[in-house]
C-alpha cells in the first residue's frame, strides 16, 4: 500500500538551510575520536597535492624523453629520477588512500555504536506516552537508520575539501594555457549536476514517506522468523499470511524506487553524455594546439590530464554537494530526534523526597485520558493508599486498572486533579527519586535474554553486582529453587535466543520477574496481576510470602482473581472510570453488590 500523502521534494533553500546540521555533526565526529578525525583530515590534506604533482611529473617525464630523443644523448640520470619520483608518489597516494579508507570505517563504527547508544540514552528520557505514538516511532525509526553509514557523510565532506585543493592546483595550470577551458568546463558538467541534485531530493523524498511501511517490513521480518512467535506461526499456519504481507508491503516500495532508479539512470547517462563531449572538445583543442607548436608534448599530457582530473573532482565536487546537502537532510531526522523533550519531568527545584512515607498517596479528584484521544479512562477518581496499607484494585478488562499505576509511578500525569504523597502533588518531588522509591511488576514484564542474574537486578540495576541481594530477592519470589536447577545458576543465560540458553515457563518468567519487585527496599511494592501464568498451589504461596514480606509496608495488587485479593485490607472496585466500590472483601461480600457480583460469577467458573 502506497502511502497517502507524497512528501514535496526539497527545495535549494531547504538544502542549504539542512547544511546548518553539518557543524554539529562534525563535532559530534571529533568527540567520537579527536586523534583519529584529525589525522582523516590531515592525510587527505597531502592527498590533495597528489593529482597535480603526479600529473606535471608526467609532462616533466615525456619532455626529457623528447630531448632526449632529439638530442641523441644517453644520460638518463634525469629521466630515472623523475621516474623514481613518480612511483614514490604512486606508493604514497596508494598508501593514503588506504590508510584513509581505514580511518573512515573505523570511525564509522565508532560514530555508529556512540549515535546508537545515544538515542538509547535520549528514548530513555522521554515519556511513555511518545513510545504510545505511531508518529514518534517513525521519527525514531528515521534516527535509527542515521547512526549506520553517516560517517560516509564525513568522508564525503572531508574528499569535498581534498577535491577544492586539487582544484586549485590543476586549475592554476589551465588557467595559464587557457581560461576558456576553466569555462568550457564548467559548462560540460553542469548538466549532470542539476540532474544529481534534482533525484537525489527525490530519493530523499521517496525515502521520507515510506518510513511507515519500512517499520512494518522490520516487524513483519521479526513475526515471522523469531523464537518468540514460531509456535503461532507453525500451529496457525501463518507463514504464507506474513511473507503475502511482506511482499505486498516491499513490492509497492520496490516499484516506486524501480521507477525513481529508471528515470536517474537514464536521465544520468544523457547528461553525462554531454559532459564527455565537452571533455573531447576541449581535449581535441589542446591537441590542435600541440600540432602547431603552441606547447610541448608534455604540456599536452599534462593539460590534457588536468582537464580530465578537473573533470573528474569538479564532477565530485558538485554531485558530492547534491550527497551532503541530502545527508544534512537526514542529519536533520537524527538531531530533531533529539530536541523531543518529555512533558512529565522533575521541576526544576523539586521537594526533598520523605525518608519514611508518613502518610500515603491520595488520588484527589483524577481525571485522565490518553494523548489524542476523545474518551476518558477516569473522571473525578478519589481514593487514598494509606501507610502500612495492601489495596486491591479490581474491574473489568479495560477498565484503567493498569493505567492507575502509570499514574501512580508518573510514567503520565493526571490531566485533571492531583496525586498527592504525604499531602505533596507527586509533580513536586524529583521524578527519578519517586521511581526510585516505588517497586513494580507489570503483567507485561521484560524477558531479558540475559543471566538470570541480570533479569532479578533490573528491580535494581545499581546492585547487579551485589549476589547477596540478588540470592535474597531470588528466595523471596520463590525463584531460587529454580534458579539452583539451573546448570549455571545465576549465570544462566534465560530464553533460547543465544546459544546455551535456558527457555523458562510462563510461570517460572513470573518468579524471576517478581524477584525484581523484591530487589528494592521500597515502601510501596505494585503488583499487577503478578501471578496470571502460575497454578493455584503456586500462586497461594507466592502470596502467602507476599503478606510476610510487605508486613508493615504499603502494596498495590491489581488481579483478576478474587482469591488474590481477599488478603487485602481494602479492596477497590473501578467501573466506567469511576470509583463503584471500596471496602474490606468480607463488607463488600455483605453489600451484595458488584464485588460480590464478580466473585460469585468467578467462583461459580471453579465449580
Amino acid at each position: 500500500m502506497a502511502p497517502k500523502n507524497k512528501l514535496p521534494q526539497p527545495t535549494l533553500k531547504d538544502r542549504f538551510a539542512a547544511l546548518k546540521y553539518l557543524p554539529p555533526f562534525f563535532k559530534e565526529i571529533w568527540n567520537t575520536h579527536p586523534w583519529m578525525t584529525a589525522g582523516n583530515g590531515l592525510l587527505r590534506l597531502v592527498r590533495s597535492a597528489i593529482p597535480f604533482s603526479t600529473l606535471y611529473l608526467g609532462k616533466l617525464i615525456i619532455d626529457e624523453v623528447v630531448r632526449l630523443i632529439n638530442s641523441h644523448s644517453t644520460d638518463t640520470s634525469w629521466l630515472l629520477w623523475l621516474i623514481g619520483l613518480e612511483l614514490g608518489l604512486a606508493v604514497l597516494s596508494d598508501g593514503l588512500n588506504r590508510a584513509t579508507s581505514l580511518l573512515d570505517a573505523l570511525l564509522g563504527d565508532l560514530h555508529a555504536n556512540r549515535s546508537s547508544i545515544q538515542i538509547m540514552e535520549h528514548a530513555a528520557t522521554l515519556d511513555l506516552a511518545q513510545f504510545e505514538d505511531p508518529v514518534f516511532y517513525d521519527k525514531l525509526e528515521r534516527a535509527r537508520q542515521q547512526t549506520v553509514g553517516r560517517t560516509a557523510l564525513l568522508a564525503q565532506t572531508l574528499a569535498q575539501f581534498q577535491d577544492i585543493i586539487t582544484i586549485g592546483f590543476l586549475g592554476a595550470g589551465l588557467v595559464v594555457f587557457s581560461p576558456w577551458l576553466i569555462l568550457i568546463l564548467v559548462v560540460s558538467i553542469l548538466p549532470a549536476f542539476l540532474g544529481e541534485f534534482y533525484f537525489n531530493a527525490e530519493s530523499y523524498a521517496l525515502s521520507y514517506q515510506w518510513t511507515p511501511q519500512r517499520r512494518e517490513l522490520d516487524y513483519l521480518r521479526y513475526v515471522g522468523a523469531s523464537n518468540v512467535n514460531a509456535k503461532e506461526v507453525k500451529l496457525f499456519n501463518l507463514s504464507k499470511f506474513l511473507t503475502d504481507r511482506f511482499r505486498e508491503v516491499s513490492s509497492g516500495y520496490y516499484q516506486q524506487n524501480k521507477k525513481l532508479a529508471l528515470r536517474r539512470a537514464f536521465w544520468g547517462a544523457l547528461l553525462t553524455a554531454v559532459g564527455t563531449a565537452g571533455y573531447y572538445g576541449a581535449y581535441g583543442y589542446i591537441g590542435l594546439e600541440t600540432v602547431k607548436g603552441s606547447i610541448t608534448l608534455g604540456s599536452l599530457t599534462f593539460l590534457a590530464g588536468s582537464f580530465r582530473q578537473l573533470k573528474s573532482s569538479l564532477e565530485g565536487i558538485l554531485n558530492r554537494f547534491t550527497s551532503i546537502s541530502q545527508g544534512a537532510l537526514y542529519l536533520k531526522d537524527f538531531f530533531n530526534f533529539f530536541h523531543l523533550q518529555p512533558e512529565v519531568a522533575s521541576p526544576l527545584h523539586p521537594r526533598p523526597f520523605p525518608d519514611v512515607i508518613q502518610e500515603g498517596f491520595v488520588f484527589e479528584n483524577v481525571s485522565f485520558r490518553y494523548p489524542n484521544a476523545s474518551k476518558w479512562v477516569f473522571q473525578n477518581l478519589s481514593f487514598t493508599l494509606k501507610k502500612g496499607e495492601k489495596l486491591a484494585i479490581v474491574g473489568e478488562n479495560g477498565a484503567g486498572k493498569t493505567t492507575l499505576v502509570k499514574l501512580l509511578t508518573r510514567l503520565y500525569d493526571p490531566t485533571e486533579g492531583h496525586i498527592l504523597l504525604d499531602g505533596v502533588d507527586l509533580r513536586e518531588y524529583d521524578l527519578g527519586e519517586l521511581q526510585r522509591h516505588i517497586g513494580v511488576i507489570f503483567q507485561d514484564y521484560i524477558r531479558l535474554m540475559m543471566t538470570a542474574q541480570a533479569n532479578i537486578a533490573v528491580g535494581d540495576i545499581e546492585h547487579i553486582h551485589e549476589l547477596p541481594r540478588v540470592q535474597t530477592a531470588a528466595e523471596r519470589s520463590l525463584a531460587a529453587s529454580l534458579i539452583q536447577k539451573f546448570p549455571n545458576g545465576l549465570q544462566q543465560v534465560l530464553g533460547r535466543h543465544f546459544s546455551g540458553g535456558t527457555e523458562l515457563s510462563g510461570g517460572e518468567w513470573q518468579k524471576i520477574a517478581l524477584a525484581r519487585a523484591y530487589m528494592r527496599d521500597s515502601e510501596l511494592l505494585i503488583l499487577d496481576e503478578p501471578t496470571a501464568a502460575l497454578d493455584a498451589r503456586a500462586e497461594y504461596e507466592v502470596f502467602q510470602r507476599f503478606a510476610e514480606l510487605t508486613r508493615g509496608k504499603m502494596a498495590l495488587l491489581i488481579s483478576h482473581r478474587f482469591s488474590t485479593v481477599r488478603m487485602a485490607d481494602r479492596i477497590i472496585v473501578i467501573e466506567n472510570g469511576e470509583l463503584l466500590e471500596s471496602g474490606s472483601h468480607e463488607t463488600l461480600m455483605a453489600q451484595k453488590g458488584r464485588y460480590a457480583e464478580l466473585f460469585q460469577l468467578q467462583a461459580r467458573g471453579y465449580n
